[in-house]
């Protein structure tokens, strides 16, 4: 015979897992200091600067 589970405890950790999950996808986006978000927004922006600057004829987007 198989184990005997609690289909409610069961229920509410598979929950508490995925809920870990968005949690730790979180933490990895907005858990950055302010010097992470400034040194990615100067990179984002040097690299438009880039872009911008090799732009044939003047063209704008």
């Amino acid at each position: 015979m198989g184990e005997i589970i609690n289909l409610r405890r069961a229920r509410k950790a598979r929950v508490r897992r995925e809920a870990g999950v968005v949690a730790d996808a979180n933490r990895a986006a907005f858990g950055r200091t302010k010097a992470e978000r400034a040194r990615d927004a100067e990179a984002r922006a040097r690299g438009e600067r880039v872009l911008d600057g090799a732009r044939l004829d003047g063209e704008e987007s």
